[in-house]
């Protein structure tokens, strides 16, 4: 069975590549965009270890991203993919509604709806977790190519950052910076041989984001796998959704994707918590060494301070 023999792509008859869209002039770039079909996917939670259907469609402008929970009712199915919907950040991003809805793990989704400038989808998903798939973007990025992209007639705004904002953790830390484009970096260090110290930097586009991030895979150590099943964590994850470490050595039969696949990687979930501000970020994302929870507290620390941002159409 190939990567994608789990997905299942409903689309409409006219031509839905991103060909023609790649294509349009500046002009035509400065609208909302959304979904032209339907796509859908199933997979299990890497945490939860449980089976679900996600379904991404088009939205109206003004929408945002919005997940809607199938298997609830009424006031508990809608939760906004937004940086205040927050409410978990242990080993992945979880949002929440105030009837207690949630839906974890969001990021790797998140982070393609991103890199292909999406402003309004809904995604509806029968369950409490994103399905996982590979452990990347890349089926998430294949499901928004087999939908097609199309235009709104609204403008597209975006957040531009005005001075720089930073938030620590001991000697992790997460900051945006003023830049003319969207750019991330990232540096991490970890004691084993397999990632060590590793730093790479990009500047968003969806080209870009799949040659050099979306396949980039979550990783995790053997030695741990134990204790997170015990506190709830990883039911769900194997050797075909996650690089798995063992004895300072990688213990996935294909090998790594890239040679720096690990920072690679964090570039991705970093790209996915900052599509939760609600428009794109013209700025510059570092990370040094910094997780889910610093990047939430990021966005909120931006958007406390009324004259480190502005909201302004994109020209």
């Amino acid at each position: 069975m190939t990567l994608f023999d789990a997905l299942q792509i409903n689309v409409p008859i006219e031509d839905s590549s991103l060909a023609a869209f790649s294509a349009l002039g500046a002009e035509r770039r400065m609208l909302q965009r959304t979904l032209r079909g339907v796509a859908e996917c199933s997979g299990i939670g890497v945490h939860s270890g449980e089976k679900v259907m996600l379904r991404l469609l088009p939205a109206d402008p003004d929408t945002g991203i919005v997940f809607i929970r199938t298997d609830l009712k009424n006031g508990a199915r809608a939760i906004p993919a937004r940086w205040d919907h927050v409410v978990d950040t242990q080993l992945c991003t979880v949002i929440g509604n105030q009837a207690g809805s949630r839906v974890a793990t969001i990021e790797h989704l998140m982070a393609a709806l991103r890199a292909f400038e999406i402003d309004n989808a809904l995604i509806e998903i029968n369950g409490a977790e994103v399905p996982v798939m590979d452990g990347s973007s890349d089926p998430f990025v294949f499901l928004v190519e087999m939908a097609g992209v199309t235009e709104q007639n609204q403008p597209r705004r975006h957040i531009e950052i005005l001075k720089s904002v930073e938030v620590k953790s001991a000697n992790k830390f997460a900051k945006l910076i003023p830049d003319e484009e969207s750019r991330f970096s990232f540096a991490i260090e970890f004691d084993q041989k397999p990632i060590q110290s590793q730093a790479y930097e990009f500047t968003l586009s969806s080209d870009g984001f799949k040659s050099e991030i979306g396949r980039a895979r979550t990783f995790g150590f053997y030695e741990e796998v134990d204790q997170l099943r015990k506190m709830g964590f990883a039911r769900g994850g194997s050797l075909t959704n996650a690089i798995v470490i063992r004895d300072n050595s990688v213990i996935n039969e294909e090998g790594l994707r890239y040679e720096n696949e690990f920072v690679r990687h964090k570039l991705l979930d970093a790209v996915g918590d900052m599509a939760l501000a609600g428009a794109p970020i013209r700025g510059h994302f570092h990370g040094h060494c910094s997780g889910h929870a610093l990047n939430n507290q990021l966005l909120r620390a931006l958007f406390a301070d009324p004259e480190a941002w502005r909201l302004a159409d994109l020209s």
